[in-house]
């Protein structure tokens, strides 16, 4: 059994007992979350694909961790100019575990 959530922008495929890395949503250690929306629902053979999204499907979890992924460095430069910029940047992100898929 798996689904397909929509959150930040982005799509994943989730199960239950999987955790995954979102961007940042807001909330404490422990919270429980709802997330939607649901794009597509699986079961064995049964699929329900959501146009453009299932309302009966709930996908729910709790936060396990709020925190900076690694830094990745941005550097610009034009050659001959002197012109050089060099800035890092750390996404937030929030994780969670996939506690149930109800249909």
């Amino acid at each position: 059994m798996y689904a397909v959530i929509q959150s930040g922008g982005k799509q994943h495929r989730v199960s239950p007992g999987q955790t995954v890395r979102l961007e940042k949503l807001q909330g404490d250690i422990g919270t429980e979350v709802i997330l939607d929306p649901v794009l597509l629902y699986a079961e064995n053979d049964d699929v329900k694909i959501g146009q453009p999204n299932l309302s009966e499907v709930i996908v729910k979890g709790h936060i396990v961790e709020q925190g900076k992924a690694k830094k990745i460095l941005v550097f610009k430069m034009k050659r001959r100019k002197r012109y050089r910029r060099k800035r890092g940047h750390r996404q937030l992100y929030t994780a969670i575990k996939i506690d149930s898929i109800e249909a």
